[in-house]
């Protein structure tokens, strides 16, 4: 087998890094790839046995498979893939983001080890980092103000073994300096980890200095919200080592993502580019018509937005600011009716948490995909009870949508406040 595709000269231009990356036919020359379902692979002659689970040999050494807990090849293509989008020199997938967060994290530190992290994260992440891993570990975490650089370099001793942040912040989509954070990480002789998941094709972290991505593949990339799966982006040497078979933390915990899994999110991918810049385009437009309301509206893509010129200059060009906002209604009562309001009346989406669906996903976060952070820390992260985070969808027309979304609002007494607050 093909060793996986080396980084090509533009590394801003994700689309051509995608149309690069060897395409991987099917074995009766199928257009798309064949599923592999073996669950252990066969050897030709014995010796190569021992080669296999000494490293020696493996997919890009020799072409060999040993077992479906490490590589599998169906996986293994749909990594190439991932790493040409993140213009890494390899990715794995795994069978959840939080299975591949997990299986960085742990292979980057050990018993005692400390990691600094953003203060405003997917609550699954923060509750790994501030409750599952210090009683059972020993690794402790920093929760800081990602955006303060001072904060962040003061927050690094020397047990710290790695920067943790999201390009783009759940649910407060605060945006991360990420050439700045790299700096930093790379002074003090740790990786910076990134979280992209909101920001696919918009952002590419390396091309800013970011040394492993991680992905939900879960959310945008796929799609559909039919599939849970992750994925993890890096050098060839820490992919390898996340699958060692003696130390390796996705190869040891079995975070494995299904081949049939892989096989359905590789053939989504080529319309990733469509899909994303259509969740821009009309998250752009009704973040701007929301604030021209007097709504208390948050989106990278507003000139009001803390950090609208930094992921201006981060963002690939052809992209929008991303396919989210939030959407402040001061309350959780209001918030609520709200949302039944869309949902219930208008069919403008659904109550539900995930996002990156072809349809608007919505959600309190204070009560939802950040419950897992206690009162104090949303105060701290600037979620409110009344925030609203909305995945914007592409069905239906932007107008209809938009009449839909400007009724709710209006009705609940939402055009009042930005004011109000």
């Amino acid at each position: 087998m093909e060793a996986q595709t080396q980084r090509p000269e533009s590394p801003r231009d994700p689309l051509e890094r995608m149309a690069r990356a060897r395409h991987e036919f099917g074995e009766h020359g199928g257009v798309n790839m064949s599923i592999e379902a073996s669950t252990t692979f066969t050897v030709l002659t014995a010796h190569t046995m021992p080669e296999l689970f000494r490293g020696a040999l493996g997919p890009d050494h020799g072409g060999c498979y040993l077992y479906g807990r490490s590589f599998n090849p169906t996986v293994y293509a749909l990594g190439r893939q991932l790493a040409a989008l993140e213009n890494t020199d390899a990715a794995y997938a795994s069978a959840s983001g939080m299975g591949a967060i997990s299986a960085v994290v742990l292979q980057l530190c050990r018993s005692g080890d400390h990691v600094v992290a953003s203060n405003t994260l997917y609550g699954g992440t923060f509750a790994l980092l501030h409750d599952y891993l210090p009683p059972r570990t020993g690794i402790r975490t920093a929760f800081v103000d990602i955006t303060d650089l001072a904060a962040v370099e003061a927050a690094i001793t020397p047990d710290t073994r790695l920067l943790y942040t999201e390009t783009v912040a759940n649910p407060t989509l605060a945006v991360s300096d990420l050439p700045e954070l790299a700096a930093i990480a790379h002074r003090h002789g740790i990786p910076l980890v990134v979280d992209n998941t909101f920001s696919p094709l918009l952002v590419t972290p390396t091309a800013w200095g970011a040394d492993i991505v991680v992905h939900s593949l879960t959310k945008f990339i796929n799609g559909a919200s039919d599939i849970i799966a992750g994925a993890v982006c890096g050098s060839e040497a820490f992919i390898q080592s996340l699958m060692d078979v003696h130390d390796g933390s996705l190869m040891l915990l079995g975070p494995t993502m299904d081949p049939k899994v892989a096989h359905e999110v590789s053939l989504r991918i080529p319309t990733l580019s469509v899909r994303m810049v259509e969740h821009c385009r009309r998250a752009q437009v009704f973040a701007e018509r929301l604030a021209e309301l007097g709504c208390d509206v948050c989106y990278p893509g507003l000139p009001d937005h803390p950090q609208h010129e930094l992921l201006g200059r981060l963002r690939n060009p052809g992209y929008g600011y991303g396919g989210l906002l939030t959407l402040d209604l001061g309350t959780i009562e209001r918030a609520e009716r709200f949302m039944e309001l869309l949902q219930n009346e208008h069919s403008f989406g659904f109550m539900a948490v995930s996002l990156g669906y072809f349809e608007t996903l919505m959600s309190c976060s204070g009560s939802s995909t950040s419950s897992e952070l206690s009162e104090e820390d949303r105060a701290a992260a600037g979620i409110r009870p009344g925030l609203v985070r909305m995945s914007i969808g592409i069905t239906g027309s932007l107008e209809q949508r938009w009449t839909q979304l400007r009724d709710a609002v209006e009705r609940v007494g939402g055009t009042s406040q930005r004011v109000q607050a």
